[in-house]
């Protein structure tokens, strides 16, 4: 298949995760409200990669409207034993974690925008992840059935 319909799969497959894991994640850390969106991303880093991934991601690189930041970790279980051929230069193995990440936020009434800049597979020294906060979602009543 072609990279880019395979990078989409693993980032709806990842969506369709994030969605029921923010609930795990809200219920197992005691956290009672996501007060903001730079408060979000620290539950994201300091203890949503801690709870499943067992790494500690860190947010750096924040825009001066506070709407942007990138996630950085070095280690990631889910390339350690993966080798990626040249073939398949254009995948993002890993982007499982950016659906799952924007499935969280929506959530939590945030959309996001998210997308890989560096993979160690791809040679990079590092991972990183750019989430962009593109519009706070208002709460909705349930509808009446009456």
């Amino acid at each position: 298949e072609e990279a880019d319909e395979v990078n989409k799969q693993l980032d709806q497959m990842g969506y369709n995760i994030g969605i029921r894991l923010i609930e795990d994640v809200i219920a197992n850390s005691k956290i009672y409200t996501i007060s903001s969106f730079v408060d979000s991303a620290e539950i994201v880093a300091k203890v949503a990669f801690r709870m499943y991934l067992g790494v500690v991601a860190n947010t750096v690189d924040w825009n001066s409207d506070k709407t942007e930041f990138s996630l950085q970790f070095d280690d990631n279980p889910l390339t350690e034993f993966t080798e990626l051929p040249d073939r398949y230069s254009d995948l993002w193995y890993a982007n499982i974690l950016c659906g799952i990440i924007r499935g969280a936020y929506e959530m939590v009434q945030m959309k996001v925008e998210c997308k890989y800049r560096k993979c160690v597979l791809r040679g990079d020294d590092t991972n990183e992840i750019r989430i962009v906060l593109r519009e706070m979602l208002l709460e909705r009543p349930p509808l009446d059935d009456e």
